[in-house]
């Protein structure tokens, strides 16, 4: 199944859910990542580097540097990889309350990072998104 294109009603029905654990964007070597014992939930390959998304706990843990911590929010609505302004959406309603988003898009959800410290007030941005969009018509 593709996922849903309907951005209202993607916005209706995406569930967002926090994570307990703060997370960190971490840059290493691919050799690096060829030894890593941390698990990444993510992976990216850049010409400068290797991003890893790992929990801050785990990054502590195993040496890597990291600038910030953040919240991983998961939209939990199959979304189509074709889909268009769903996350315009949500970054423009974030960016209004000075919050800034990191997405990383799979194959089943949209994954958010938001500032760890902005974790309550992004829930409470999301949820209330949902909500505009669930009670029209």
């Amino acid at each position: 199944m593709p996922g849903e294109t309907d951005v209202a009603t993607l916005l209706a029905t995406m569930q967002p859910v926090l994570h307990a654990e703060a997370y960190a964007f971490c840059t290493i070597t691919p050799r690096e990542l060829a030894g890593l014992a941390a698990t990444p939930l993510g992976i990216f390959r850049e010409r400068e580097g290797v991003t890893v998304i790992v929990t801050a706990q785990e990054a502590r843990q195993h040496g890597l540097s990291f600038n910030s911590t953040w919240a991983y929010i998961e939209l939990t609505v199959h979304s189509a990889l074709t889909v268009v302004g769903f996350l315009a959406v949500i970054s423009q309603r974030l960016a209004e309350a000075g919050i800034s988003v990191n997405v990383v898009s799979a194959y089943y959800h949209d994954h958010l990072f938001v500032p760890w410290e902005r974790r309550a007030q992004s829930l409470a941005i999301l949820d209330a998104l949902a909500s505009q969009y669930r009670s029209q018509p």
